[in-house]
Formats: C-alpha cells, sequence, structure tokens
C-alpha cells in the first residue's frame, strides 16, 4: 500500500519502492559509506555489494501504525568511525526524505554488513 500525502490541492500516493531509492541514494552521498549491501547475507558471512540500479534491495521501509520506519542495510569504509557514519546518515535520510517527499520519518535504523577499503 503506497504512502499518502495529503494537501489542498489533492492526494500524492508514493510506493515504497520510490522511498527506499530516494533513502539509498541520499545514504550514498555521506562520507565513509562504501555502498548498500544485500539484507540477508550468505551463511559464510560474505556480504554483496550492490550497484546504484540496486539501491531499494539495501533499503527496507516499515510502517506502524502511523509512524515510518527505514532500515539501511550498508557497508562502510574501513578507517572511518562508525558511529559518525552512522549519524550522518541517519540524518542526511531523514533531512533528504522530509526537504523532498515531505515525509516525516521516525526512525531509520542502520545495519553494518561490513567493513571495505574503499576504491
Amino acid at each position: 500500500m503506497p504512502l499518502q500525502i495529503d494537501s489542498n490541492l489533492g492526494k500524492v500516493f508514493i510506493t515504497d519502492h520510490v522511498v527506499s531509492v530516494l533513502a539509498g541514494s541520499a545514504a550514498l552521498e555521506c562520507y565513509g559509506l562504501v555502498g548498500m549491501a544485500s539484507q540477508k547475507q550468505l551463511k559464510d558471512g560474505i556480504t554483496e555489494l550492490l550497484g546504484r540500479d540496486n539501491l531499494s534491495r539495501g533499503v527496507e521501509v516499515r510502517r506502524e501504525n502511523e509512524q515510518v520506519h527505514i532500515d539501511l542495510y550498508i557497508i562502510v569504509s574501513y578507517g572511518t568511525k562508525i558511529s559518525e557514519v552512522a549519524h550522518n546518515i541517519q540524518s542526511k535520510v531523514k533531512y533528504v526524505l522530509n526537504d523532498v517527499v515531505g515525509l516525516k520519518v521516525d526512525f531509520v535504523n542502520i545495519f553494518v554488513q561490513g567493513v571495505r577499503v574503499s576504491r
């Protein structure tokens, strides 16, 4: 079921896929992020690094009652402070979704799936 935003001109419906692509794009602009990761890791612990065309696979949009929760599965760059990278991503995603979509995001959860040397 798409998100619904009411305005004085009518209603706007936004699918979860659009929200997840916007959140993934906003996250990739942050320093210290190598890329998005698949939500499902292989059994041996190898994490798949997703390209720009698969941003929505590294993002999960959940709605509980009237609240919107975003889960991001990421791979961070080696040598960066993970807590700072996560905080910057949370701030950027909340700002972009509020500014671009007009969507109030309650929680942005970060799941670090791996650490890699950035190229």
